[in-house]
């Protein structure tokens, strides 16, 4: 323990965009990750987690408040032209933490509320500084070793500070981002500085067809990862080089699931499954363990709450992995999903048991459809998945038992109507509870309110 500090923890939570589980900790051996994997095999890590959105700013809302999009109000993107915003920009862990005395710290990414100047986001959220890229920012502003330089910085500023400190570190990697070497009509992962990486194969997933465009495709994601894996553990060599080692708890996670077709911006677990890697020293319950059972982004913050020794939220979604980790207690029977705005406006909900999913699609608009996904260009197959790319239908059901990918549909067999009623129950009483919009009017965006001001001023 550094000398002069005192017995509070402190917390380092460390996320990315777009990245899954795609990690070798999580068993993918084409991706080269040595700093991740090294945290893993000391932490513990859960091999079942998942967001509440398959998409950036709901699911980091969810993460940092403890709160469904329904309830926290992002249920779309918070940058320009979208404009979603939390609807108690207070509710932000920085402000708890804040509160509680802690010295707060965002660096890189900042997507879960507005994306505004950096001394708002302080004063709105509970940050002392921000050094933010918002959604995006420049390209030097956002790469790994820029965000990691800025972290590690901060780190030193707090090795001999008598007060905790929470940091929030954000890297954008690896989001999809414009280079020179991409394709015409092809947006990939190399974002002008970063080197695609074969030298382990292709990690291409079951869901995708195997072929030429998509090796390309898994090579750039590969290259972006192993250049996040490096600045994550720059940072992490920091901490151990200041003696912050054994008073920093480290959560390492992600937003939601990989920007390929059929996951980012769907509700299939390949859009809502997230690496989740807990380091809290001190325990032993917590060194180098595998947790299994179903646990979400919400029960982050809670059980952040609890490791530091601080009194929990009031009414959480979330739950604290404290009990499940030391005690092998259950976190949830379901976990939930949605899927409100992205580029356009495509509502669905799910409901996740550990053998069954259940989606109900709100709008019949093709699936998938991201204009991010660009493998849909550059691949040469016609039939980009396996099960297709079609519209959507009402009712989807699979048996994640027999079917892990998620391609055979079940809803209509009539031997499933107990299993189906059973999840839609399940995913009306979360509904309500959550006061899901879908249920009544529907939701607005920002802009609904702006336009009825314009026509009711400018009409008048």
């Amino acid at each position: 323990m550094t000398a002069g500090r005192g017995i509070r923890q402190n917390l380092l939570i460390l996320h990315c965009h777009d990245l899954g589980r795609f990690l070798g900790a999580y068993g993918v051996q084409t991706v080269s990750t040595p700093n991740l994997d090294a945290l893993a095999a000391r932490s513990a890590v859960f091999d079942d987690a998942f967001a509440t959105s398959p998409q950036c700013s709901p699911a980091r809302a969810s993460l940092f408040t403890g709160t469904y999009p329904q309830r926290n109000g992002v249920l779309g993107l918070t940058h320009s032209p979208f404009d979603w915003d939390l609807a108690d920009p207070s509710a932000h862990l920085a402000t708890r933490l804040n509160r509680e005395g802690y010295r707060t710290h965002l660096i890189g990414v900042q997507h879960e509320s507005r994306v505004l100047d950096e001394d708002a986001v302080a004063q709105r959220l509970g940050f002392d500084h921000v050094e933010s890229t918002g959604a995006g920012g420049s390209r030097s502003e956002r790469s790994g070793i820029v965000v990691g330089d800025r972290a590690i910085d901060a780190l030193s500023q707090y090795a001999d500070d008598t007060r905790p400190f929470y940091l929030q570190v954000g890297f954008f990697e690896p989001h999809r981002a414009p280079d020179p070497r991409d394709e015409p009509g092809v947006m990939g992962f190399l974002g002008g500085y970063i080197e695609p990486d074969s030298s382990r194969g292709h990690g291409v997933p079951g869901y995708l067809h195997d072929d030429d465009g998509a090796r390309a495709e898994i090579a750039e994601l590969q290259g972006a990862v192993r250049y996040l894996d490096e600045h994550v553990g720059r940072v992490l060599d920091a901490v151990e080089r200041l003696g912050l080692a054994d008073e920093t708890i480290v959560v390492f996670t992600t937003d939601h699931g990989l920007a390929l077709p059929r996951a980012k911006c769907t509700l299939y677990d390949p859009g809502l499954e997230v690496a989740l890697i807990v380091h809290a020293p001190g325990r032993h319950a917590w060194s180098g363990v595998r947790v299994g059972g179903l646990v979400s982004h919400l029960d982050v913050r809670p059980t952040a709450l609890e490791l530091l020794g601080l009194r929990p939220d009031d009414d959480p979604d979330g739950t604290s992995l404290v009990p499940v980790v030391e005690s092998a207690a259950t976190a949830h029977p379901y976990v939930f999903g949605q899927l409100t705005y992205h580029d356009y406006y495509s509502p669905r909900r799910s409901v996740r048991s550990d053998r069954y999913k259940l989606i109900v699609n709100f709008d019949n608009a093709p699936n998938p459809m991201d204009a991010t996904q660009s493998w849909l260009r550059r691949s040469s197959v016609r039939d980009l998945t396996k099960g297709g790319i079609r519209t959507s239908r009402l009712v989807e059901l699979y048996d994640l038992e027999v079917d892990p990918g998620e391609e055979f549909d079940i809803a209509a067999s009539p031997r499933n109507v107990r299993i189906r009623d059973e999840l839609a129950a399940a995913m009306l009483g979360w509904m309500r509870d959550v006061d899901d919009p879908l249920l009544s009017q529907g939701p607005r965006s920002p802009h609904h309110a702006a336009a009825v001001q314009f026509l009711t001023t400018a009409g008048a």
